[in-house]
């Protein structure tokens, strides 16, 4: 075990971070901690020259410059000692012991084992994903090498909603400029894991069949407009943006809804009175519902609907359905 030394921060390569793998660290609650009883564990270095290079322990580094202290506790790895990729294992199992890695940290750390160390992704899928709390499959590694090249942005968006695995395999298929795009539109909505995965669909479909980029869909007048309008709830938004990309999805079922909307329209049909379709007009049938209070006012939405098999616009629902 190597001797604990107290170490200058000045000497210390802050600008070298082969080892780090920090992404959004919660330095606060570090920072209250340290100020109440002290360093807990003394940092690991390697010495690099005449300086000092950061093994673990960039956050308690950054924690005690930001407090003013002039040096920090540390064990020192002598540079011909260990070789960096055994470094970065100590570093790894440390901060996994001592308070766990997010999912970008997670990402940035595969990515490192996989193109820096050049650790064949067979042996890491066998051994750090278990090491990670993730299933040992192939599909898991990629969706975290993907995550860790994407924007910081967007892996900040990753992390503060908890998207999911199947989600973030969706976001790596856009460019980074149809992702920064989507980011702004998902900023304005209320979005589920369930609503992110159709919102990602639709725009990914869409792209397909028109052969168009992902941020003109997003930038398109009629979204910009539900975007515009302030007085607009989240969720109230994300259903019209949703309707929206299902109209461009699905051209043919717009036009159906169109005529149908049109139809309705002219039958009159008295206040409290529904008619509906099928959901995506699949399958046979229509469906009436309407609300009373008194029986006056049954008896007169009975009357109503008791005209309706007259009306040209309802036979031609019937016959169309």
């Amino acid at each position: 075990m190597e001797a604990i030394k107290k170490i200058p921060l000045g000497q210390i390569d802050l600008s070298d971070e082969t080892f780090c793998v920090n992404f959004m660290p919660d330095l606060q609650r570090l920072r209250s901690s340290i100020e109440e009883i002290g360093l807990i564990q003394p940092v690991l270095l390697r010495g690099k020259g005449d300086r000092y290079q950061i093994v673990c322990g960039f956050r308690r580094i950054s924690v005690f410059r930001k407090l003013g202290n002039p040096e920090i506790e540390a064990r020192v790895f002598e540079k011909k000692k260990m070789d960096d990729l055994r470094l970065f294992s100590i570093s790894l199992h440390e901060n996994q012991t001592t308070r766990g890695f997010n999912t970008v940290e997670k990402a940035i750390a595969l990515d490192k084992l996989v193109h820096y160390f050049q650790i064949d992704p067979i042996v890491v899928i066998k051994t750090i994903l278990p090491f990670f709390s993730l299933e040992p499959h192939e599909k898991i590694l990629k969706t975290y090498l993907s995550l860790a090249r994407m924007e910081d942005e967007i892996k900040s968006y990753v992390l503060r909603e908890e998207v999911s695995h199947s989600n973030i395999r969706i976001l790596s298929h856009f460019t980074s400029e149809d992702r920064m795009a989507l980011l702004t539109l998902f900023s304005s909505l209320r979005l589920g894991e369930n609503r992110l995965r159709e919102m990602l669909t639709l725009l990914e479909e869409i792209s397909r069949r028109d052969q168009t980029r992902v941020r003109d869909i997003v930038h398109r007048l009629e979204i910009q407009t539900i975007l515009s309008q302030k007085e607009l709830t989240p969720s109230q938004r994300m259903e019209r943006v949703k309707k929206v990309l299902i109209d461009l999805r699905y051209p043919r079922i717009r036009q159906m809804e169109k005529g149908f909307e049109k139809k309705r329209r002219d039958l009159n049909l008295p206040s409290g009175v529904s008619l509906n379709h099928q959901p995506f007009f699949e399958g046979k049938g229509l469906r009436i519902e309407f609300q009373f209070e008194t029986m006056e006012e049954y008896c007169s939405v009975l009357s109503s609907l008791s005209v309706l098999p007259e009306k040209k616009e309802f036979q031609e629902m019937i016959e169309n359905n």
